[in-house]
């Protein structure tokens, strides 16, 4: 390749590049590894750019050495401080339907170790971005480092990678499967972040969506009222150019009282104006904080900030007057239950995110409520709610609460009803109804982050849509309240 060889200078920007790749050549040279060996890595890195998912790169850490080599694997991780280190995959039994815990002597250490008949090499992540990795350029010294603490790599220490021997392993061997134990960490560290991503990005983007309905649409609603006090605000001006308008004191009299029984109808108005406005923006107000939170965006998901309180008086009611006017211009009656007036079970929830539970209920109540024909042969277009204690749940013996929100109109199949759950889901008839199919997706969401469960219940009037969540043991009896309190 002497003819292909460049005759320009190396630019400035590509000298230290080229400089690492000269270093990884030596380095490569300095391994010595046979072509068995060699294959063996490169088998690694084609399968794991082959294959996708995360249980098809298990099976390849443990399948590799098991076809080449005839050894036998095992792969260790630690996911998450609370479980520990676990089983994930091994040659002898594949990928394990659920993990479990290591069995002891086997633990997270950052130096490889023999045990009888292994040999257990740590699992490092690649190394903080911006930081030079010489644990492959200074190989001489690697056949040493990976006995001393963070030679391997120096990163984020992943799980374990165990290799069974009938043979002690040479030295060579074990410097072999360290650089194994490294590749994997590399792999598993890109795919860990990108299916973190991934979701991350899947997290926001359903963020965006829910902060589009959930905040921007209804803040839209700030115009509407906007206007009427703006209209008020010119009948006031023309009352004033009413009063001062003629000189005739015959006439003055009957003017004023004329105008101060406008005025009062408008100060009435204006008040109601602002009563909405004020609830409006505390419902939005609620909204915003429950959305934006710095740990949604922190951690990639929503995070819970739980806090006792009544469901009734602190969640439905609130929502309910917030949508009052959206059903009552849609002629729908509003059914409210009497148990819930009587007694109400204080429950331990994120009132912000329940809030926006009961706030979806409520819209999609306000869209789809068709009227029927009741069983006396009358119309009836209504909603209602309740709640009600069920038995055995999460789990025998315990309690949950079921809360149930009714709509009239022609019932769907228990499958259509909860398949509209799922995220972009919309009923079959309901594509002529502006929306996103992403409400009740966002509903179960939250319901399952509280431990509960979301379902649907075809009825002869209707549909009901419902989530359960667990009952606490309570040590004090229902507390009584009137929700005008």
């Amino acid at each position: 390749m002497s003819d292909l060889k460049r005759t320009h200078a190396i630019p400035a920007d590509l000298q230290s590049m080229c400089q690492r790749i000269r270093e990884k050549a030596e380095s490569y040279a300095q391994y010595n590894f046979s072509q068995g060996r060699n294959d063996f890595l490169k088998a690694f890195f084609d399968l794991a750019q082959e294959f996708d998912s995360l249980d098809d790169f298990y099976r390849i850490c443990v399948s590799v050495p098991l076809a080449l080599v005839d050894v036998d694997s095992a792969l260790y991780l630690c996911q998450g401080s609370d479980k520990g280190l676990q089983l994930i995959c091994s040659s002898r039994e594949g990928v394990l339907s659920a993990a479990r815990p290591a069995a002891y002597p086997v633990q997270m250490q950052e130096n490889p170790y023999e045990l009888a008949g292994s040999y257990i090499i740590p699992i490092f992540s690649k190394q903080p971005f911006g930081r030079r990795n010489h644990g492959d350029g200074d190989d001489q010294r690697q056949m040493k480092l990976y006995a001393l603490p963070g030679g391997c790599t120096g990163g984020r220490l992943l799980g374990m990678f165990e290799v069974h021997h009938k043979e002690r392993l040479t030295e060579t061997d074990r410097f072999f499967f360290t650089k194994y134990a490294n590749r994997i960490g590399y792999n598993l560290d890109n795919r860990l972040i990108a299916r973190q991503n991934i979701e991350r990005l899947k997290f926001i983007s359903n963020l965006v969506i829910d902060i589009e309905h959930n905040i921007i649409v209804p803040n839209m609603y700030f115009r509407y009222l906007f206007k009427q006090l703006r209209k008020k605000i010119g009948l006031i001006e023309e009352l004033r150019q009413e009063l001062s308008g003629g000189p005739e004191r015959l006439e003055l009299h009957g003017r004023c009282e004329q105008c101060c029984v406008k005025l009062q109808r408008l100060q009435d108005e204006l008040l109601r104006y602002h009563q909405e406005i004020v609830k409006h923006h505390a419902n939005m107000s609620l909204f915003i904080e429950s959305l934006f939170r710095r740990e949604h965006f922190e951690r990639g998901h929503l995070v819970l900030h739980p806090k006792r309180c009544f469901v009734e008086k602190e969640v439905i009611v609130p929502q309910l007057e917030h949508y009052a006017s959206r059903l009552q211009a849609a002629d729908i009656a509003v059914d409210r239950p009497l148990n819930m007036l009587e007694e109400e079970f204080p429950l331990t929830v994120d009132i912000g995110l329940l809030s926006q539970v009961y706030a979806n209920l409520f819209a999609n109540a306000a869209k789809y409520t068709k009227e029927i024909i009741d069983h006396e042969g009358r119309p009836r277009k209504a909603m209602a709610y309740g709640r009600e204690l069920i038995n055995d749940f999460p789990s025998q013996g315990k309690k949950g609460i079921k809360f149930n929100v009714f709509t009239t109109g022609p019932s769907m199949s228990i499958e259509e009803g909860n398949r509209l759950f799922q995220d972009g889901t919309r009923g079959d008839d309901q594509h002529n109804v502006p929306g996103t199919g992403h409400g009740l997706s966002f509903v179960r969401l939250v319901v399952e982050m509280h431990g509960g469960r979301v379902g649907y219940e075809p009825t002869v009037q209707g549909n009901n849509f419902y989530f359960i969540l667990p009952l606490p043991t309570l040590d004090y009896p229902p507390v009584l309240y009137s929700p005008n309190e």
